[in-house]
């Protein structure tokens, strides 16, 4: 039978999904899958918490929907109040939004917003780095420097410009764009404010620990604090993406926490609700917001910004990251996770490394370990290593492109913060089973 759907899948067999409980997703034929993935690293507290359809139902039937121009609610003030002693901003104030896209959006608005504030208009240029991702709306996916996303809409995207990945492990590898220490990547960051011009540049985005695009690549030691450095010094905004890497993920309550580093402006979603209901926000230090009002407002709004059941979902999943202390939970299960699959896969010649912080942890696979030759991407490595993984019930999240833009898999993993030591020994077998038989059959093809 067809279906009217468009779908975000080429499958035409998908299951579909009926119920969830901690870390399990059941379909319709009653087949179990272990969600190693959190959906798209997404779900932290956990599948099928009564608690949070409790608070959503009663926020609904007590006030669904008012408009963010009119009028303000208890529980997005509730939740901003909540909220602002976790986030590693001075004073901050929350624009909330729906998903991560619109809150990319919002923050390069407000980077715009705080420099015509200030009177300099000719602060318009944008830096982020290659091999990142900030969303797929075309503001959002023209930063991100995700080359086989870009690829079908290039002509439609130019306006931001790109520096290296803080990526180690490709460092000076043909077509990476990466580079390897904490000096060669901000003296670089320093070369591109001097060729843009004086006063020009107006915002530095970057993910603090880079998420599928580079399967939890972490950068290196004093990388953070030296490209905070070289912002301040130019007067540039410093914007933290942690639409994946916030709310505990990478056992942080913020992954800009692990260096110390304290951004202009923040960006969240994702694990904000554990994927109960759409919802994000850009924060600002209150510095950056009182400029922005004193010269007259922002000139921006969503329709369904600041909406009263999104707040009230992000407060409850807040209320129970805090009660059940689950950011100390993302340490302890991240270090079983990544300690596992080293020594399920330590022998493998296809898996170049396994890193990552807290419950966010990455597999690279290559063709060859010691030289780190990428398979083609002809051979649909990571493809075949999630179909192998979901027929055994496991669930990852793919990535593809990284050694050079074309080329190179890897995995990622992001299970929710309540997965147990059975389910991560389970993820672990699933996932080293998958990996060998699919890199295996992969090298056998190229051997014909």
């Amino acid at each position: 039978m067809s279906s009217h759907v468009f779908r975000r899948s080429l499958d035409p067999g998908l299951p579909v999904a009926v119920r969830a409980e901690g870390s399990t997703i059941w379909d319709a034929e009653g087949k179990a899958y272990l969600d190693a993935a959190g959906g798209a690293i997404v779900v932290n507290v956990g599948h099928g918490r009564h608690s949070i359809a409790e608070v959503m139902a009663t926020q609904a039937g007590r006030l669904a929907y008012a408009h963010g121009s009119a009028f303000t609610t208890e529980p997005l003030e509730a939740y901003a109040e909540a909220i602002a002693p976790h986030l590693p901003l001075d004073d901050p104030r929350l624009y909330p939004v729906s998903g991560g896209s619109e809150a990319i959006e919002t923050a390069l608005k407000l980077t715009r917003a705080w420099h015509l504030a200030r009177g300099e208009k000719d602060r318009w240029i944008v830096i982020a780095r290659w091999g990142s991702y900030h969303g797929n709306s075309l503001g959002a996916l023209d930063l991100s420097g995700r080359k086989p996303l870009r690829r079908p809409y290039e002509g439609w995207l130019g306006r931001f410009r790109h520096v290296s990945a803080a990526y180690p492990y490709r460092a000076g590898d043909p077509g990476a764009n990466a580079l390897a220490t904490a000096e060669e990547l901000a003296e670089e960051l320093e070369r591109a404010i001097a060729t843009a011009g004086p006063g020009t540049v107006a915002a530095f985005v970057a993910e603090p620990i880079v998420g599928a695009t580079l399967a939890a690549a972490v950068p290196p030691d004093g990388y953070w604090p030296a490209v905070a450095e070289v912002c301040r010094r130019h007067g540039v905004l410093l914007i933290a993406d942690e639409v994946m890497t916030g709310f505990g993920r990478t056992g942080r309550w913020f992954g800009v926490d692990h260096w110390g580093t304290r951004p202009d402006i923040l960006v969240a979603a994702k694990g904000a609700t554990s994927g109960y209901w759409p919802f994000g926000f850009a924060a600002v230090s209150g510095a950056v917001h009182d400029a922005i009002i004193a010269a007259g407002g922002f000139v921006h709004g969503f329709t369904f910004s600041h909406h009263a059941i999104g707040a009230a979902v992000a407060g409850e999943v807040l209320r129970i990251i805090e009660a059940e202390d689950l950011v100390a939970a993302s340490v302890a299960r991240g270090e079983r996770l990544h300690d596992r699959l080293w020594e399920r896969l330590a022998a493998s010649p296809h898996v170049g490394e396994v890193r990552g912080r807290g419950l966010m942890v990455g597999l690279e696979l290559v063709a060859d370990r010691e030289t780190r030759e990428p398979f083609p991407r002809a051979a649909r490595v990571t493809e075949a290593v999630v179909r192998a993984a979901k027929s055994r019930g496991v669930l990852v999240y793919s990535g593809t492109g990284l050694a050079d833009g074309t080329d190179g898999d890897s995995i990622l993993l992001g299970p929710p913060f309540v997965v147990t030591d059975a389910e991560i020994d389970q993820i672990v077998e699933v996932l080293g089973h998958a990996v060998e038989s699919s890199t295996s059959a992969a090298v056998a093809a190229a051997r014909q």
